[in-house]
């Protein structure tokens, strides 16, 4: 179940949502610190995370869910529009044209997540790589209602790995984020970098949410059947010289 996209849009631009975008995004940064030349795409509500690629690249696109709504995006009335409207198992690109993908309140909210992952891998090119941020089971974040990932499928990382690999998306980093706790206090947000550090060392496996980045596969293996048997055909001699074909003639005769 999707959440309205006004919802989404209005908590980023409170305290919690802001302190949000600043360190999940870093955590986007870390991992695709360079994306010139590229092209990217958001799936979900990935918007504040994809801004601080605005300048780095004009290849940027925001697909927003139909369940979930579209507004334009960037706000500036003199930037283009850069969002659009999209269906889970529906993404209006060519095979093989985008560089990097990156879902945010996008798998865990999917009413058809293997047709998302399956347009996800269509759409990367080869080598591509996509990042995935969803609520991690065993964290806080997921069991609140104070912020968007308290809604929806969360996931294990087990889990999340297998899914990915399932459909073809080989995973090469793990990272994971917000090990403060879902609360709106001052004191907390004013110290949440305090928190992300001391959780990062202290309780790794507690965190709210899981960054996942993979690779689309581009050689896929095929699986043997252990039953397989193979027929192996024997010479029949026949008498006298004669040919299969008048051997089966003189036999319906």
């Amino acid at each position: 179940m999707y959440l309205d996209v006004t919802h989404l849009k209005e908590f980023y631009d409170l305290p919690l949502g802001r302190m949000l975008r600043v360190l999940v995004g870093s955590r986007v940064k870390m991992l695709w610190p360079e994306m010139r030349g590229q092209s990217l795409l958001g799936i979900g509500y990935a918007a504040p995370y994809l801004r601080p690629y605005l300048k780095k690249t004009n290849r940027v696109f925001a697909g927003m869910p139909a369940a979930q709504g579209v507004v334009k995006w960037p706000r500036e009335v003199e930037v283009p529009n850069k969002a659009f409207l999209m269906e889970d198992g529906q993404l209006p690109f060519p095979d093989s044209c985008i560089d990097r993908i990156l879902l945010v309140h996008s798998l865990e909210m999917a009413g058809q997540p293997g047709a998302l992952l399956d347009e996800v891998y269509r759409v990367l090119s080869p080598g591509g790589r996509v990042i995935v941020i969803v609520p991690n089971r065993r964290g806080a974040w997921a069991r609140s209602e104070v912020s968007p990932f308290g809604y929806g499928r969360p996931y294990s990382r087990p889990q999340l790995d297998n899914f990915l690999s399932n459909h073809h998306l080989s995973v090469v980093s793990r990272e994971e984020a917000l090990f403060v706790p879902p609360t709106n206090s001052k004191l907390v947000l004013k110290n949440a970098r305090s928190f992300e550090r001391l959780g990062a060392v202290a309780w790794p496996a507690f965190a709210g949410l899981l960054v996942t980045e993979a690779e689309k596969q581009i050689y896929r293996g095929i699986p043997l059947k252990a039953n397989h048997v193979t027929r192996v055909l024997r010479p029949v001699f026949l008498p006298n010289g004669k040919t299969a074909g008048a051997q089966a003639r003189s036999s319906c005769e």
